[in-house]
């Protein structure tokens, strides 16, 4: 192909521009200089030893990992009735509220949580982690509906109806056949929303009112230059922490597209 050469190119710039600057964070997380600049002064780990001595940072991220794991416990969960329900079943409206299910991954986050803000502040709901699980949930179930959508998709059918025909109602053969084949995509439902809401900054510093969270916590410290490079050892751990659940996340989705002979292809990796 004469274009080959020429659309090579633009994949290892695009790859270049996308990912530059996630390898040039570890470069200045382990760079004993508290000057953010090349050339690069020495090889430290200084700057981890000192993210962790801060008590502020333990705070935050204790919130943010109950926030996290509410959001993708709730998100699943719902992301399982509101899948199953959207291919097994037919009912009067269903496009149209599977369309507003999906609305938040084309809404900017900035109108998103300032609609939430004025919503809760009108009805008299105080602002706490609890509001901020609210708003993640909101945003990561267009996420896992679309995970487990096509996990239920990829599920045969007929395991469902020789079940039936053995005796089995419809609840037990759903959590005795249904379940256990769909499991991979609940794993990855649940470890690509924990990752969402873990690295999600615009609702909660909207809807957090002050509340120490992991995302906020780092964003504020940014105002300070002695402790940017205490920050860019926490976001190297964090990216490091994303990769790794976000492979894991795939892992399940393929395994789960294997074992129920789906012939979705598609992923996140």
């Amino acid at each position: 192909m004469k274009d080959a050469p020429i659309l090579r190119s633009y994949a290892v710039l695009y790859l270049i521009f996308l990912y530059g600057p996630i390898i040039i964070l570890p470069m200045f997380a382990f760079n004993d200089n508290t000057i953010v600049s090349f050339p690069l002064k020495g090889f430290t780990t200084k700057w981890f030893a000192e993210m962790w001595s801060d008590p502020n940072l333990r705070i935050a991220l204790q919130n943010s990992l109950i926030i996290a794991l509410s959001t993708a416990t709730l998100s699943t969960v719902l992301g399982i009735f509101a899948a199953r329900a959207s291919v097994r079943y037919k009912w009067p409206g269903k496009t149209a509220v599977v369309g507003l299910i999906m609305v938040p991954l084309v809404l900017p986050e900035m109108i998103v949580a300032m609609a939430l803000l004025v919503v809760l502040l009108s009805i008299g709901v105080p602002l706490s982690i609890f509001t901020i699980i609210m708003g993640h949930v909101l945003i990561c179930m267009p996420f896992a509906v679309a995970i487990l959508t096509s996990a239920f998709q990829s599920l045969d059918r007929s395991l469902e109806e020789a079940a039936l025909d053995l005796g089995e109602d419809a609840w037990s053969t759903f959590r005795l056949i249904v379940l256990p084949l769909v499991m991979p995509g609940i794993m990855a439902s649940f470890l690509i929303t924990f990752t969402i809401s873990i690295d999600e900054f615009i609702i909660a510093n909207f809807l957090g009112s002050g509340k120490p969270i992991l995302s906020v916590y780092i964003f504020g410290q940014f105002r300070f230059p002695a402790k940017v490079p205490a920050m860019l050892a926490l976001g190297t751990l964090l990216v490091a922490f994303s990769i790794i659940l976000l492979t894991i996340a795939e892992y399940f989705r393929r395994r789960g597209v294997a074992k129920t002979g789906g012939k979705n292809s598609g992923g996140f990796l």
